[in-house]
């Protein structure tokens, strides 16, 4: 329809408006039957042309249209999906920064609690051998008084023979002897 119309247009304009008797130099001078030919000619071509340049053309432009759409819906999408792997990358980097620091505040705590079980251990073990020595210092004054005791009872014993400068018989030393050892564990002690 948009050819026709173009066609028909072409032709009005190629009419003279007004009969001149002096013809002037125009390309439309001239008489009814070159107009003619030259309108057909150029319908003509017009057809020819339209069939076999402005279609190809007109396809080349259209598959040029298509494919600039297409890069364009192609290069949107492909931003779309890096500003989303962007967005991803992001939120991972995060999340992995906040692990990071749980990971080391749990660290943290962990080696605090591991810390006092050191110190505690070290305070149980400290204690440990603080009793052992007072029960060693403990036992070994215990053997060194029941000593001095033995040994006192036996000089007293060799002191009041000598004194008495009598002869005793051994079972009466005997008897003696374990008698001023229960006199002695009788009596308190005091440290």
């Amino acid at each position: 329809m948009k050819k026709l119309l173009t066609v028909v247009v072409l032709a009005l304009a190629a009419i003279p408006l007004h009969a001149a008797e002096e013809a002037p130099l125009s390309p439309f001078a001239g008489n009814l039957g070159n107009m003619v030919w030259t309108l057909v000619i150029f319908v003509l071509v017009v057809v020819v042309l339209g069939k076999f340049a402005w279609g190809p053309v007109l396809a080349l432009l259209q598959q040029r249209e298509e494919f600039i759409h297409k890069s364009l819906s192609d290069a949107k999408r492909d931003r779309d999906e890096a500003e989303a792997r962007l967005k991803d990358y992001a939120a991972k980097l995060q999340s992995a920064q906040a692990e990071a620091v749980a990971i080391i505040e749990s660290a943290r705590k962990d080696a605090e609690r591991l810390r006092e079980e050191l110190r505690q251990r070290a305070r149980t073990e400290a204690d440990t051998m603080l009793k052992n020595a007072e029960r060693q210092i403990e036992m070994q004054t215990t053997r060194a008084v029941q000593q001095i005791r033995r040994e006192a009872v036996d000089l007293s014993v060799t002191i009041a023979s000598k004194l008495l400068q009598r002869n005793i018989s051994k079972e009466d030393n005997e008897k003696l002897i374990a008698d001023a050892l229960k006199q002695i564990e009788a009596t308190p002690r005091s440290h």
